[in-house]
């Protein structure tokens, strides 16, 4: 499935100014560069020998930069650790643009944070920092505040659950709840262990070890693709699910339609991290600016596509998006 070089620039076009919340897991993404000459003496280990360090928003956040780098404005909702690591996500989100006033602070959990030390453009290896317990009902509370403030201006709302603590079983219904009744378009970016709630949600997107994982059935051909595709689609009673398969690209299932299968468009994989970000926060910006589900589908392709060509936590911009058409 494509859409036509004119269409998928007439939508990228319309893509801006749209109000779009991002409720999830917060993460700080730390990357530590280096080389490595020699393998350790103590253990059967690489030494890396580092050369330089940065930091990028990461998780729900990655999501965010993702719509901001788009054109439209994220209200971006997620809970931090009074610590180091959320002065950073603090600084680094007013400096891309991002308000941070849908920063919710939690004492008795760190910042989440994911250290990848990095040699020759290969990870080596990579430590994390986090505590997964749900975040407590007065944050909870707090999160459909901010929300039933903005609904009037809200076109979309992403969930970016990576099982973190802060979609929890009981914000996720008022999430589901809120976005019925006002009709807002809600797409879930999954995690397995919650897979049977996201009922009644307008897009789910999961890889295809998740679907295969969550439906109970492995998928190897389209055969099994096809029969977890629409199962979950039956069981969840949602609008669509949109499966990304890797290097075999993504099939989107509707009910009552035929499959809609897309080809990738990467010519070069480096790094897939963050690709997921990209591909939820691209298809709800191109539905805010008036594509069909299946016009979504073929722009959050292409600006997938983009971002696996780059090492690291990416983002899709505007501009970039449109030279990938051209």
């Amino acid at each position: 499935m494509t859409v036509s070089r004119e269409r998928g620039n007439d939508i990228i076009e319309n893509i801006g100014n749209n109000e779009i919340a991002v409720i999830g897991d917060l993460m700080l993404d730390e990357y530590m560069w280096g080389e490595v000459d020699r393998i350790s003496p103590e253990a059967p280990v690489p030494v890396v020998n580092l050369t330089g360090q940065s930091s990028t928003p990461g998780g729900a956040a990655n999501v965010a930069g993702n719509i901001l780098g788009l054109g439209d404005k994220p209200l971006l909702i997620g809970v931090v650790g009074n610590d180091n690591g959320a002065a950073i996500l603090d600084w680094l989100l007013r400096e891309k643009g991002i308000g941070a006033e849908g920063l919710l602070y939690d004492n008795q959990r760190p910042t989440t944070m994911k250290t990848r030390i990095i040699a020759h453009n290969q990870q080596v290896v990579r430590a994390d920092r986090e505590v997964k317990d749900d975040i407590p009902d007065e944050l909870q509370d707090k999160t459909m505040s901010l929300l039933e403030d903005r609904k009037k201006q809200l076109r979309g709302l992403i969930i970016s659950d990576y099982g973190k603590g802060v979609i929890t079983k009981s914000l996720l219904q008022r999430l589901i709840d809120f976005c019925l009744a006002e009709d807002i378009f809600i797409a879930v970016d999954p995690k397995d262990t919650n897979f049977p709630r996201y009922k009644k949600v307008s897009l789910i997107t999961p890889n295809h070890h998740e679907a295969g994982f969550a439906y109970g059935l492995r998928i190897i051909n389209e055969d099994t693709l096809k029969k977890v595709g629409y199962g979950l689609l039956e069981k969840l009673e949602a609008r669509s699910i949109l499966i990304t398969r890797g290097e075999k690209g993504m099939a989107l299932f509707q009910a009552g339609q035929e499959v809609k299968l897309t080809p990738t468009v990467a010519k070069e994989v480096y790094d897939v991290t963050g690709a997921g970000d990209t591909v939820i926060a691209s298809f709800v910006s191109a539905v805010a600016a008036g594509a069909t589900l299946e016009e979504a589908t073929a722009i959050s392709n292409q600006a997938a596509g983009v971002v696996v060509g780059e090492v690291g936590t990416a983002i899709i911009t505007k501009e970039a998006l449109k030279e990938s058409f051209a």
